[in-house]
């Protein structure tokens, strides 16, 4: 049960002791860091190191020779089931202005509130930390926070949740379950699709999610992916296109978990279809292209982070299909992957006593 729960507590994993097979050959899997509480985004710095977020809270700037370092000034969480300390990116100009941006679940009087922040950072700190945005309204609640950053086009997405109230995905005044552009400096930019339309929140790209927390950006046709959690099946790559309707809670490749059907996408033309939907789940967290040199064969590949699976589920696009998939099993639950500067590839494993593994090519 705990391994379809995306907020389970898991023990401490070791990397597989022997080489991993794999389409393209073996690959070995190394530790760089352990010891961290439920690792959940991370991020690259120009020099090598790396920002990594902990859901309880914590910033942290890891190295892999030695203890990490915790970054103080990180924006107060609600650290509760999903929530917590959630994404973080690094700002295209970030050798100038020194921004980092972070999602996290924002508390409030109301529940709580997925929230992007932005920070200097400054040595083992982050200054002037404050609000982007915040999604409203804040609910109750544990469940469905999302969320990814990625840049695109000169701005910024953030993905969402729908916080498990479901009907509020498919209402336009609200930002429950939507796909959120922004400028950098996270204003509402004045060609996003909804702008001037009445009730409309003028930030919503696209709507109808249910829990994206998988956001990536095609390295040669600029397309924005993203992947999100289904209900009981129906966990989707979908390829986001502006103002569509996603069509959560309205139909799903899925169905509830009380064994209640939810229509099929495919009777409803007016919602966008996923590209691929899986059930049984895959549970899709980070993702990534890969863009390295060190595994030749796989460049070009969409890894995504799975949960459920034990692993990561690569992915060779054609277009705008799917024309192969394979499943590399870790054998514990991966939250995030990212391609290193050394073009290596980087997991973080959902555990209390998580950690940073890397991926290298056996031999």
């Amino acid at each position: 049960l705990c391994l379809a729960i995306a907020g389970c507590v898991q023990p401490s994993a070791e990397p597989p002791p022997a080489p991993v097979a794999s389409s393209s050959g073996e690959f070995r899997v190394t530790e760089v860091q352990g010891g961290l509480d439920h690792p959940w985004g991370i991020a690259f710095l120009p020099d090598g190191r790396m920002l990594v977020t902990e859901r309880p809270g914590r910033l942290r700037i890891v190295t892999g020779d030695g203890e990490p370092v915790t970054v103080a000034g990180t924006p107060d969480v609600y650290a509760n089931g999903q929530g917590g300390l959630l994404d973080v990116a690094l700002s295209p100009d970030f050798e100038e202005s020194g921004y980092v941006y972070l999602t996290y679940s924002k508390p409030s009087g109301r529940g709580a509130a997925t929230a992007l922040a932005r920070g200097r950072l400054d040595g083992d700190r982050l200054a002037d930390v404050e609000d982007l945005w915040v999604q409203t309204p804040a609910v109750p609640g544990t469940r469905h926070f999302g969320s990814r950053i990625a840049f695109w086009d000169g701005h910024l997405m953030v993905s969402t949740g729908d916080r498990g109230v479901e009907d509020p995905a498919q209402d336009l005044g609200n930002t429950i379950g939507a796909l959120i552009h922004l400028t950098l400096d996270g204003e509402a930019p004045a060609d996003n699709p909804f702008v001037g339309r009445d009730g409309a929140r003028p930030e919503i790209w696209s709507y109808g999610h249910r829990n994206g927390q998988s956001l990536a950006v095609h390295p040669e046709t600029g397309a924005l992916w993203e992947a999100e959690f289904g209900p009981r099946g129906g966990d989707e790559l979908n390829l986001i296109e502006r103002g569509a309707n996603y069509g959560w809670p309205e139909v799903s490749w899925g169905s509830e978990y009380s064994g209640i059907p939810i229509p099929n996408p495919d009777g409803r033309p007016e919602f966008t279809d996923a590209v691929r939907q899986w059930s049984p789940v895959i549970s899709p967290s980070g993702m990534d292209f890969y863009s390295g040199d060190a595994f030749p064969e796989w460049r070009g590949s969409l890894f995504i982070a799975s949960l459920s699976r034990l692993g990561l589920v690569r992915l060779v696009l054609d277009g705008e299909e799917v024309a192969e998939e394979e499943v590399l099993t870790l054998g514990t639950r991966v939250r995030d992957v990212e391609t290193g500067p050394d073009g290596f590839l980087y997991v973080l494993t959902d555990q209390r006593g998580g950690g940073v593994w890397r991926l290298e090519p056996e031999g």
